[in-house]
Formats: structure tokens, C-alpha cells, sequence
């Protein structure tokens, strides 16, 4: 570690965090690099079109007597193998809320999961990345019991805003209150800021013992192998009284002191960026492109996608995506269309009119999904996401064989996610075709449940085959279509050098039913991925090539209802 060039890139970025307190800051972050340095001293493989995700919960998959860890990477090596190179691991510390978002202890993985060595078993086959729920702890976390109690190493860990405070401008994702009360030992009531819920309480980083501390965990996860590191809900880290607390500039230079560390002591580690917001915001979490988050999520995507199926035309869509350009050479977009999370609205901002999420909502409602609401600064209510299953959303109500669409649109939408430039991510319920969840819905009144099932390892061994299933039927052709469609579309991307996450992207309009993305342009890698995201048949006389998905040479393309092609010269 060259600790005089770290010290002299984060020297001006802690000076603007902390000013009088400046050099004590940077003492501690360069003390920390050189106790971590000793384990960190690998370099991780940078990304390229043989790059993909899959994201998934550490219990998806469970077998009686077995640690969900342990049956997830059985469940990987036996279904998954080879189809994508690295785990997204949703977060498997214990915690008290939100499906593992309202964390106790940051530093250790719920027991209820398994231990640090069953991660290290998922990483002998891929490459993990970790989550990083840095703007808040559970209210049962000792971080907040201590500062509750007066504890003076917890002393302003927490926001507690006064009268003084403005917080009339302040943009969040619910609806519940921003500052909750909450009883001290001794009696009294302390009241603390809380952008998420009662449960989830927002640590305060100007405080420069909460940098330190975070900064800790953050290495600890690249100690433990993590690859890739996502930084949850990044954007409401800093808090500024007569702001929105939402992108403050303090928010990007704290992501900018954490790549400086990682690019430091362990070149190549990404740190992904999660801030669901609209595409102009979500953007600027790249920075100049080399100094900070080394991937952003695509959240325009998902919604983008969606509107497209359900109203067969691609313009919105095609619009968009011919603004997306490769960033820089150490930086891309992370592409995803399903999450634990549902499909965000808030990012369809200038993308799409109201009447156009009026129609993703009918759809949702329509398919037995749940809308979320957010409250805006002024009081009022707007949609903040769709909770549904992505392939059962993009299926007309109605339709007479609701599995075989669901394929069917399901890989032509991946298609899409796969061709578009950046590394993609899968989400578990995608790759296996699941449906809604409907009665951990019910059972839980949770919306995003509808979306977070957990699997029944034997049970999904059986569904993945033509063995009967629950002593009647057999498999679930749902299932073996989308993980045999998307491992047959993985292992092909891979030997495709135009689907580089670094390659030029050009978005075409031939047909408004038809997205074409021309990748790597005027180059040998070349390749045009086309889509047609209607029902109905469609002839493209301008485009030819052999398609790589079926081997077959075409001079005009013909693609049938929610066809696709993968076309190299």
C-alpha cells in the first residue's frame, strides 16, 4: 500500500467532509488501510461480456437440516453452474426487519443462514458481492442501544433533529413518519431520524467516528472475499438541514473516499451504487468516472422493459436507451430487471407520461400485484414502485396459457437486458421462472413479499425435471424454459467481445415494435440485438447477419410475436 499517494487523494475529500477535524479523520482511515492491507492484496477480475449476476437471498432455497448457505450453493453447482460468474448475496446479517435490510450487526452473517466459511464455499465457483447497508441499523443494533443509553462511543451516531432543523424539503420512499420516538433507559424519550421506517434508523456520518466505523465494515466485506461490494440506499446518507438529505454533494465525496480505498488495497473491487431514483440523479453517482461508484444500477430498465410489453411499442424505451453510452474504462452500468425489490416508477421521470404508469399499474393490479406509495415533501402521495413478478407482469391478463407467455416474453425481455451495455443481473425468481407469491403476500400483507419466496430446494430438483412433482403432474415447463432459454443465452453472450460492458452502444429505430441495439459498431465484435416486444409478426428489410442464437443467416430479419436475434455480419 503507497500510504503517502492514498493519503494525498483522500486528504481534500475529508477536509471538505470534516474541516477542523480533517487530519484526526485521515489519520484513522490511513490507520484502518494499513490493518486491512495485510488481506487485501488481491486484485479482482475485471468485468467483460462473460459477466453476469445473479442476485439472490441467502435462505432463496431451503433443505430441512441443511443452512440455507449450504443449500444455496448446492442449488448453484447442481441448476445454475456455469450460466452466471457471480452471487449477488442480499443481506445475511441478523437483523429485525425489512427481509434483512434492518440490520443488528453488520460484521456477522445471521446464524439462521450459516457462517462466514459457507460464504467462502460460494466463492470456490463465483466471484460474491456483498451488501453494504450503510445508512442505517436496526433499532435493535447495538450502535443504537448504545446511543440510547448514553454509551459515549456511540455519542452522535444517531440524528436527533431538533426544532432548528428544516426538514420541510426532505425526499424519501415512504410514507410513515421521518423521526420516530424512542425510550431511554433512564426514562426519558430520544427521538431519532428514520427514512425508512421505526425499525431502520439513519446512522449519522457527520460524525467522523461513523465514517470510521463504516469504512471498517466496508473492508472487512472486501476482506472476506467480496468482489463487489453494493452500497444500499447510498443516497440518503448525509443529512444537511433545508435540503432533501438526498444526493448532498457531502453523500458522493464519502463515495469517493471508499474508492479511493478500495482502488488502493484491492484493485479492482466494484462498489455498485443503489439509489432508486430518476435516471438524471441516478447518473451522477458515477462522478467524473473514475472516482466513484465503479457501477450504477440501470433502475430505468425494469420500467422502461415492462412498458414496452405491455403496450407493444418500444419508443419510450428505444428513446431512452439511445442516451446510454459506455462511461469510462473503469466504470459501466449495472442492468437488471428484477429485484427483491419491486419495479420503481420514480425513475421513469421525463421517460414516460402519467398515463403511461397509469398502464404499468393497471398491469400490476390486473396480474394480483400490490402498488407502493411515497410521500412527496409537499404531503402528497405518488406511486414509488410495483410489487409484482416480473414475467408474470409483462403477461396480458387473460391470456389462455399464462406459463408459456411468460417464457416466451420473459427470455425476448432478457434478451433486452442482456444486449444492453453494462454487466446484467438476474434476479433468482427470473432465472427460475417463478411466479407471484401470493400467499406469502397474504400471509405477510408485506407487498414486496410477493417477489421474495422461498424455494424448496427438493421440490424446485423435481420441478427442474420431468419427475412428478407433489405426487401428481410432472416438472414445470415455466421453469425449465427460462433457466434452459437464459443459460442458452448466457453461454452464448460470453463468446460475444461486442457485448463488452465497455463496448459502444447504438439504439436504432426501424420498427416501433422493435428494439435493435447495435453493439461495438464498425468493429469486428459487432453484433445487433434485435427485439420485437409485440404480439404481432415483424420484417426488418435494413438489417442482416447470421443469427448466433440459431446459427441461421438472414438477409431481411423475420421475427415472430416477442421474437429475437442476436446478428454478427
Amino acid at each position: 500500500m503507497n500510504r503517502h499517494a492514498l493519503a494525498e487523494r483522500l486528504a481534500p475529500l475529508v477536509a471538505g467532509l470534516y474541516a477542523e477535524r480533517a487530519e484526526e479523520v485521515l489519520t484513522g482511515l490511513l490507520d484502518l488501510a494499513d490493518r486491512w492491507a495485510p488481506r487485501l492484496t488481491g486484485s479482482a477480475r475485471r468485468p467483460d461480456e462473460s459477466t453476469s449476476y445473479l442476485i439472490t437471498y441467502g435462505d432463496a432455497f431451503r433443505r430441512p437440516g441443511e443452512a440455507p448457505l449450504h443449500t444455496l450453493a448446492d442449488v448453484l453447482r447442481t441448476h445454475v453452474r456455469d450460466a452466471v460468474t457471480d452471487v449477488h448475496l442480499l443481506p445475511l446479517y441478523p437483523w429485525t426487519s425489512d427481509d434483512g435490510f434492518g440490520v443488528v450487526d453488520h460484521r456477522k452473517v445471521n446464524p439462521d443462514l450459516g457462517t462466514w466459511d459457507d460464504v467462502a464455499d460460494l466463492r470456490a465457483d463465483h466471484a460474491v458481492m456483498l451488501d453494504f447497508v450503510a445508512n442505517h441499523v436496526s433499532s435493535a443494533s447495538p450502535w443504537f442501544t448504545g446511543w440510547l443509553a448514553g454509551d459515549p462511543d456511540r455519542a452522535g451516531y444517531f440524528v436527533d433533529p431538533g426544532p432548528e432543523w428544516d426538514t420541510s424539503r426532505v425526499v424519501r420512499p415512504r410514507t410513515t413518519p421521518l423521526v420516530h420516538p424512542y425510550p431511554r433507559p433512564d426514562g426519558t424519550v430520544a427521538h431519532a431520524w428514520t427514512t425508512f421506517g421505526p425499525d431502520q434508523v439513519d446512522v449519522d456520518v457527520r460524525t467522523p467516528a461513523v465514517l470510521v466505523d463504516l469504512t471498517d465494515v466496508l473492508l472487512g466485506y472486501v476482506a472476506r472475499g467480496a468482489t463487489t461490494v453494493r452500497l444500499d440506499a447510498i443516497g440518503f446518507l448525509w443529512k444537511r438541514s433545508g435540503t432533501t438529505c438526498l444526493h448532498l454533494p457531502e453523500t458522493h465525496d464519502v463515495i469517493r473516499v471508499w474508492r479511493a480505498l478500495v482502488d488502493e488495497l484491492c484493485p479492482g473491487t466494484l462498489l455498485l451504487t443503489e439509489t432508486n431514483v430518476p435516471h438524471a440523479d441516478n447518473v451522477t453517482y458515477f462522478g467524473d468516472g473514475s472516482d466513484e461508484a465503479h457501477m450504477v444500477y440501470q433502475f430505468a430498465l425494469p420500467p422502461l422493459v415492462l412498458h414496452a410489453f405491455v403496450t407493444g411499442r418500444a419508443t419510450a424505451l428505444t428513446g431512452w436507451a439511445a442516451g446510454i453510452a459506455p462511461v469510462s474504462r473503469t466504470a459501466t452500468w449495472f442492468n437488471f430487471l428484477a429485484s427483491h425489490d419491486g419495479i420503481g416508477v420514480r425513475p421513469t421521470q421525463g421517460l414516460l407520461t402519467d398515463d403511461d404508469r397509469a398502464l404499468l399499474v393497471e398491469r400490476t393490479l390486473a396480474r394480483g400485484g400490490r402498488v407502493s406509495m411515497a410521500r412527496l415533501p409537499d404531503g402528497s402521495e405518488q406511486v414509488y414502485e410495483l410489487n409484482t413478478n416480473y414475467l408474470d407482469a409483462l403477461v396480458e391478463p387473460g391470456d389462455a396459457d399464462p406459463d408459456a407467455s411468460a417464457v416466451t416474453r420473459g427470455l425476448a425481455a432478457h434478451v433486452i437486458l442482456l444486449s444492453m451495455v453494462g454487466v446484467p443481473a438476474i434476479y433468482y425468481h427470473s432465472l427460475l421462472g417463478s411466479g407471484q407469491d401470493r400467499a406469502g403476500l397474504a400471509a405477510s400483507d408485506i407487498p414486496r413479499r410477493i417477489n421474495r419466496e422461498v424455494l424448496d430446494a427438493d421440490r424446485l430438483a423435481a420441478e427442474l425435471t420431468d419427475a412428478p412433482v407433489g405426487g401428481a403432474g410432472g416438472g414445470s415447463p415455466r421453469r425449465r424454459g427460462m433457466l434452459e432459454g437464459l443459460r442458452h443465452l448466457l453461454a452464448v453472450r460470453r463468446t460475444l467481445p461486442g457485448f463488452s460492458p465497455f463496448a459502444a452502444q447504438d439504439a436504432e429505430r426501424h420498427d416501433e415494435r422493435v428494439v435493435v441495439l447495435r453493439r461495438a459498431a464498425g468493429t469486428p465484435d459487432e453484433v445487433v440485438a434485435v427485439v420485437n416486444v409485440s404480439a404481432e409478426p415483424v420484417t426488418l428489410d435494413r438489417l442482416a447477419g447470421t443469427d448466433v442464437l440459431t446459427g441461421q443467416r438472414h438477409d431481411a430479419v423475420h421475427l415472430g410475436p416477442h421474437g429475437y436475434a442476436w446478428l454478427v455480419p
